[in-house]
C-alpha cells in the first residue's frame, strides 16, 4: 500500500506469451481478502488470463468440484473456513493431481516439505512478474510479461 494514499499501485502489463494461449487457461484464484483478490484478480486478467475467484478454501472446492477446467490454483495460505490454503493445496493435489498450485502468504512461510509435490510458494507482497513467471513455468510456457508502468494514486 502506498504510505498515506489508501490504493495499491496497479501494474499495467503486456505479454506475450509462447507456444501458449492464456486466453483459455483458466485460474482461480482463492483469497480471502477482497482487496487483495481483486488486484491478483486483474493482475491475471491482464495477463490474458481467464479467471474465476473464491473468497475461501471451501468455496474453491465447491468450484474445483464443479468444473473441469480449471489449470491452475493460486490461494493464499492463512484463510477463514474449514481448510486453510495449505490444506487446499494437499486435497487438490490428492483429487485433481493435474491443478498447477502456487501458494502465497504474508505472514507464513511454508518450509517445502509443507508444501505439495510441484508446488510453488510466493511470499507477500509479490510482484506481478513473480506470479506469472511461476505460472509460465508451471503451465509449461515461456511467459514473456514485463510490467510496464505502475501508477501511484
Amino acid at each position: 500500500m502506498t504510505a498515506g494514499k489508501g490504493k495499491l499501485p496497479q501494474p499495467h502489463l503486456i505479454n506475450d506469451w509462447a507456444n501458449h494461449s492464456v486466453e483459455k487457461t483458466i485460474i482461480l484464484v482463492v483469497e480471502d481478502e477482497a482487496i487483495i483478490r481483486m488486484s491478483a484478480v486483474h493482475m491475471l486478467e491482464d495477463a490474458g488470463f481467464s479467471v474465476l475467484e473464491a473468497c475461501n478454501a471451501d468455496v474453491a472446492v465447491q468450484m474445483l468440484e464443479s468444473r473441469s477446467d480449471i489449470r491452475a490454483v493460486f490461494t493464499d495460505i492463512e484463510m477463514p473456513g474449514s481448510l486453510c490454503g495449505l490444506k487446499l493445496a494437499s486435497a487438490i493435489r490428492d483429487r485433481w493431481p493435474p491443478i498447477h498450485l502456487i501458494l502465497t502468504s504474508g505472514r507464513v512461510t511454508p518450509g517445502d516439505l509443507d508444501l505439495p509435490r510441484l508446488a510453488r510458494f510466493i511470499g507477500k507482497p509479490y510482484a506481478p512478474i513473480q506470479v506469472l513467471t511461476a505460472l509460465g513455468e508451471l503451465l509449461g510456457s515461456t511467459p514473456i510479461p514485463s510490467v510496464i508502468s505502475q501508477t501511484q494514486h
